[in-house]
């Protein structure tokens, strides 16, 4: 018997052909990829094809895939120097694009939802590899578009071309960056205080001293470890316990 699900991905796929690449379903529901000069066209089409039918888009997040399945700790088990947070950064990622699989840095994604049909689906689409990354804007086809794509330029950065009022929406009209890029210092760049000789607020240099806050402990979890699938959930692990005594 075919599912909802297999019943749209056939429809994407009869319909955009090589246009649409199809991703691995998440949680049953369906996903896929367009290049960016197809994606104003094909979003046109989700929409007004009444096979498809996708009249709503309920969410457009921006993604940074700097160091997309890559990690700071090669180790499996914990240590005995317990957290350790406050270290100095010693790993050097490859650039997004370098990452086997990754045609770029950022995408965009989008959550559209077919009230006629009651099916939903996950669109994905790169930006262009350039700085700023620029994609084309949505907000013709979905007008809800409109407040997330300037989300998107705040935070990460991205360009929506053709968007009528692109412009920050989240930080400060003088902020300097983009805070939710993954190379964005934690710290931030600038601080704020009040000068009591000037009377009002100033922007100063940060002056917290950058710090990795990764976790060197690795906790024993039955739900991942098939050794310890038969211990219940929440019980302590055989360190926890040692510890404790």
């Amino acid at each position: 018997m075919t599912t909802r699900s297999e019943t749209l991905a056939s429809r994407i796929s009869a319909r955009f052909g090589e246009r649409v690449k199809m991703l691995p379903a998440l949680n049953g529901e369906v996903a896929c990829e367009v290049a960016a000069p197809d994606l104003v066209e094909v979003c046109r089409t989700l929409r007004d094809d009444p096979e498809l039918g996708f009249e709503q888009m309920i969410d457009l997040a921006v993604v940074d895939y700097l160091h997309y399945g890559l990690d700071e700790w090669a180790t499996a088990e914990s240590t005995s120097t317990g957290f350790s947070r406050g270290v100095q950064r010693t790993f050097e990622a490859p650039p997004a694009q370098q990452v086997p699989g990754r045609p770029g840095r950022f995408a965009a994604v989008y959550q559209l939802l077919s009230v006629s049909n009651n099916w939903r689906l996950r669109l994905r689409c790169y930006a262009s590899d350039s700085e700023p990354p620029m994609l084309d804007s949505v907000v013709e086809v979905w007008a809800a578009a409109n407040w997330f794509e300037r989300e998107g330029f705040d935070l990460f950065g991205v360009m929506f071309k053709g968007h009528p009022d692109l412009r920050r929406i989240l930080t400060d009209y003088g902020f300097i960056g983009h805070p939710f890029r993954k190379d964005f210092p934690l710290i931030g760049n600038v601080e704020v205080k009040y000068d009591e000789a000037k009377g009002r607020v100033v922007y100063q240099p940060v002056s917290i001293e950058p710090r990795t806050l990764v976790p060197r402990v690795i906790r024993a979890d039955n739900r991942y470890d098939q050794a310890l699938k038969d211990v219940p959930v929440g019980a302590p692990a055989e360190d926890e316990i040692r510890d404790a005594r």
